[in-house]
């Protein structure tokens, strides 16, 4: 088949199979939630904490990829040098704070990459390589739709509002309740029930094998990113 027919043409140099974000997600999640800075983890936790500002850069995405740096380097910089030279309230603060940012903006940063550079067709196809139950790829297929359109819906529901001149004041919660979150809350409903009979209209439900028209698999960069993610990960459990 000529690769032009594929329907994932390469919409850049920089291009990742499914299961290798997945396994990146996993392990990141697991080691920056899981971990402190004791012994080798102090430095298999930044070096995870930056795939997903590479990541990023290399989607050409420079607005979010300053941003998580900008946060993820106070964080982790409060975290190792001001606890230990802080008491008391301050202290406190910096412990929660720092400890929250730096544990949860990476896997949160991680999952907004797979989610916004994977298509749905790939990420089925991924998953059928693996020989997953289709009870598995349903729900997840859905959910990675799911959030990129509500968010869309909620940009397009703010800009209503900005058209009919509505602004809130933070004094009128029933007038907020009333424009913002009750829109928000049948378009999540909605969503869900489209995307969900989309799913079963392309097939997801049949106990037939289904046919992909998308390019999956490990290329160079793939196999890099898995080498070099699975050394870091079992260098942390072990060490």
């Amino acid at each position: 088949m000529n690769p032009s027919t594929f329907a994932n043409e390469r919409r850049s140099h920089f291009w990742l199979d499914p299961r290798t974000k997945i396994l990146m997600l996993l392990v990141v999640n697991i080691v920056l939630i899981g971990g402190g800075y004791s012994g080798l983890s102090a430095v298999i936790r930044p070096l995870l904490a930056l795939f997903p500002l590479f990541l990023l850069l290399a989607e050409r995405q420079y607005r979010p990829a300053i941003f998580y740096f900008i946060f993820i380097a106070l964080a982790m910089s409060a975290e190792i040098f001001l606890v230990t030279q802080t008491q008391g309230l301050l202290n406190l603060v910096l412990v929660i704070g720092s400890g929250l940012l730096s544990r949860l903006i990476p896997p949160l940063v991680m999952g907004y990459y797979l989610v916004t550079t994977t298509k749905i067709s790939e990420f089925v196809a991924a998953m059928e390589r693996m020989h997953l139950p289709p009870q598995i790829i349903i729900p997840f297929s859905v959910m990675l739709r799911f959030f990129p359109t509500v968010a869309e819906e909620n940009a397009a529901i703010s800009d209503a509002m900005r058209m009919r001149g509505i602004r809130f004041d933070g004094k009128n919660i029933g007038a907020m309740l009333e424009y913002r979150v009750v829109p928000v809350l049948m378009c999540t409903v909605k969503i869900g029930e489209e995307l969900s009979a989309a799913a079963l209209t392309r097939g997801l439900g049949k106990p037939i094998k289904r046919t992909n028209i998308c390019r999956v698999g490990f290329g160079l960069i793939d196999w890099i990113l898995i080498a070099v993610t699975l050394t870091l990960f079992f260098a942390w459990i072990l060490l």
